[in-house]
Parts: C-alpha cells; sequence; structure tokens
C-alpha cells in the first residue's frame, strides 16, 4: 500500500491523469474517514474533522491553509464551531489527481 503523506504533490497540468480506481481505492481504505463525493459531476474526497471548540477548528484550518501554500494544492474549506469540513479535488482535471490522495493523508497527519 502506497503510503501518500510520504508523497510530494506535482505539478499538474490539463490533461494529466486522474487517479486509478485502485489508487482511490487503496487511498480511502487506510484512510476510513474519507469518502468519495461529486459535486456538479466532479468527483472529490472529503473529511470532516471534529474539535472541541472553534479555536481549535480555526487553528487547524491555518494549518491546512499553510499546508496547501507549500505544495501549491488548495483545498475547499469549510470551518465551523466544532468541526472543519476538508474536501480534494483538482480543478485542472475536474477531478481526482493523485494530489488530492496525497493531501489528504497529509491533511490526516495534521489532525494526529
Amino acid at each position: 500500500m502506497t503510503d501518500f503523506s510520504k508523497l510530494q504533490c506535482e505539478a499538474c497540468r490539463a490533461g494529466a491523469p486522474s487517479v486509478t480506481t485502485e489508487e482511490l481505492q487503496s487511498f480511502l481504505q487506510t484512510h476510513r474517514r474519507w469518502y468519495q463525493i461529486e459535486v456538479d459531476h466532479v468527483p472529490q474526497i472529503q473529511r470532516v474533522y471534529i474539535f472541541s471548540n472553534f479555536v481549535n477548528a480555526l487553528d487547524f484550518t491555518n494549518q491546512v491553509g499553510n499546508l496547501a501554500e507549500e505544495e501549491g494544492h488548495h483545498p475547499a474549506l469549510v470551518t465551523e464551531w466544532g468541526k472543519v469540513t476538508v474536501t480534494w479535488w483538482t480543478h485542472k482535471i475536474h477531478g481526482l489527481h493523485r494530489n488530492d490522495l496525497i493531501m489528504g493523508a497529509k491533511t490526516d497527519t495534521l489532525y494526529e
């Protein structure tokens, strides 16, 4: 199994390949709190992280934002009292790229 948290994102271009079914299933099996969704026919992965208050949720949001800047790959983030919803997908290919799995795994590492 691939440890996606140890990988680095690569520059993504229009026409880059989407993740394979096998890669996505491997990720979802090892990161069980992530699930696949589809928004406007675009596949995405999403997870909700739980916190005891808004301050901790906001701190986590900022950590994910810093990670996104470092990797050059950015999620949708919804911060609420006690939770943060993180959604990854790749705009350039209108779907899931390996970068999304890498960033999902790295987001889990931040939460741990």
